[in-house]
């Protein structure tokens, strides 16, 4: 059984749980809930960066990021993959879950920079200049939305997993307003079991 170190607030960490959802692999991996400030939670002894997610091996190796994990599941899988083999399919969804990676680097730092506890000591600048990343990353999901289809690839998972971060973090900045199409995407892709149950919480 492979050991997954977690977060139940992480995007990252969702990333890998629902792939591991989507590719019937869940009973297959223990959550190892860790929190990334404990210098005694040993978490460096399996990503030197401290971050999660980290998925320990049964050899006791570790693969991380989350796009790593990501497509080591889909490797082990059989049919239709998260990560198409070839062609413009599997560059477009890498660029989306690119781009939607990126939206969740700059939420994650805006949450991070609010939590400092001398507020003077946080940066307006660098607040706004994260926020506009996802605003600019939102408006060019718009533009796209109405080509996303029913289908689900690494991609697609990506940015509704990045949407309900948003969701999550962002609550009194609407990104849904001005957005109709990728709104639209958001509430029909929701219904997939592997999203609708793994919901962030703190």
């Amino acid at each position: 059984m492979f050991k997954l170190r977690s977060s139940t607030t992480s995007p990252f960490v969702r990333k890998v749980i629902v792939a591991a959802i989507e590719t019937g692999q869940e009973k297959d991996i223990e959550l190892i809930p860790t929190a990334t400030a404990d210098p005694n939670s040993g978490l460096s002894v399996h990503n030197p960066l401290g971050k999660v997610p980290a998925l320990v091996m049964e050899d006791g190796s570790t693969l991380y990021d989350s796009r790593v994990i990501c497509e080591f599941l889909d490797s082990r899988r059989q049919g239709a993959k998260l990560f198409p083999a070839a062609g413009a399919a599997r560059w477009n969804a890498l660029r989306r879950q690119a781009l939607a990676d990126g939206m969740i680097d700059a939420a994650v730092l805006r949450v991070m920079e609010g939590r400092r506890s001398d507020p003077t000591q946080r940066s307006p600048e660098w607040l706004a200049k994260q926020k506009l990343k996802m605003e600019l990353g939102l408006d060019q999901l718009e533009k796209e939305a109405g080509s996303f289809g029913a289908g689900f690839d690494i991609g697609l998972m990506t940015i509704a997993i990045t949407l309900d971060y948003f969701d999550f973090r962002f609550q009194p900045e609407p990104w849904r307003n001005g957005r109709p199409m990728l709104a639209k995407w958001h509430e029909q892709v929701s219904t997939r079991p592997s999203l609708k149950n793994t919901q962030p919480h703190d």
